[in-house]
């Protein structure tokens, strides 16, 4: 019987897929099964993906719905407990399950489980630097305080129980890009999170990608369903105001006051750093200039560069 339940989610990953899929099927680990929810692809990433002939991978098409359908689907179709979420561009080491494996059995009261990740782009391959100060093996955190610079949890670097789903729900089809924020929020207001300080995911910048092409306002969050949570936990509010202020620079790019007025006014300036500060009061034309020089190093940025 297997243990955990891949789930893949692909649109337009015809160059990625194949390694994706492959890191997984390479894992020490083999008790698995492989769920890939081909989300409407118009390039080859079908064809590829129908190429892998293993009988622990198993293919859903569907209609381009966006990413939160394409990762409820999987979930929903998944047959074991603990679901793997992969996004289908990035890369596990070999070890990654087995290592989340042990942390299980070694905390079986957890419902949650992390690794550390790294960055690779065209050029160099950066690992993560997280806001605490990491030492030994594992760790057991409250998501908000340990995310403050760097989220603990991402879309290829989590493990979870599909019973948490019961308290938290699923992805939120209403947000086309941040929904993952919006699910981690719920993840963190539920439980801890047990971190395993090693880099066993590889993140693969894509300039195509979804969070890097998706700027409407009306297809993130608007981080206005925890006001009441954010008033008792300064981590919370931390975390919530370090988004909205990404919204309300978005929001100045696009010379949307209204917008940006609404995020500002439920930020804590007392929570941002004074770069931070000094950026929200910034004229569009300095940000922009900022934005472009960030990305000529190639790295990833939150914003359009144009």
């Amino acid at each position: 019987m297997s243990f955990f339940s891949i789930v893949i989610t692909v649109y337009n990953k015809a160059d990625f897929i194949k390694n994706t899929l492959s890191s997984v099927l390479n894992q020490s680990f083999k008790d698995l099964e492989i769920i890939v929810v081909n989300d409407g692809s118009t390039d080859e990433s079908e064809t590829i993906i129908n190429s892998f002939k293993d009988t622990r991978v198993r293919l859903i098409t569907t209609e381009n719905q966006g990413a939160s359908v394409a990762r409820n689907t999987g979930i929903k179709a998944a047959k074991y407990s603990y679901i793997a979420l992969l996004d289908g561009d990035d890369i596990w080491d070999k070890e990654y399950l087995k290592t989340i494996h042990t942390a299980i059995l070694k905390f079986p009261e957890h419902k949650i489980f992390a690794t550390a990740i790294s960055q690779k782009y065209e050029h160099k391959t950066v690992p993560v630097i997280y806001n605490f100060k990491r030492s030994g093996l594992y760790k057991s955190y409250n998501y908000f305080e340990a995310s403050q610079k760097y989220s603990l949890l991402t879309s290829s670097s989590v493990v979870f129980h599909k019973s948490i789903l019961e308290k938290t729900g699923y992805f939120d089809p209403l947000i086309i890009s941040g929904q993952d924020t919006d699910m981690w929020i719920r993840f963190g207001l539920h439980y801890d999170i047990l971190f395993i300080n090693k880099q066993l995911v590889i993140y693969n910048y894509s300039p195509s990608s979804l969070s890097n092409t998706t700027f409407g306002l009306d297809k993130k969050p608007k981080y206005d369903k925890y006001l009441k949570e954010e008033q008792n936990n300064k981590y919370i509010k931390a975390y919530l105001d370090r988004n909205r202020y990404s919204m309300a620079i978005l929001s100045k790019l696009q010379s949307d006051n209204k917008s940006f007025n609404y995020f500002k006014s439920h930020i804590d300036i007392n929570t941002l750093s004074t770069r931070k500060n000094l950026l929200l009061k910034s004229p569009k034309w300095l940000l922009k200039l900022l934005i472009k020089l960030k990305s000529l190093k190639g790295e990833k940025v939150y914003y359009p560069k144009d």
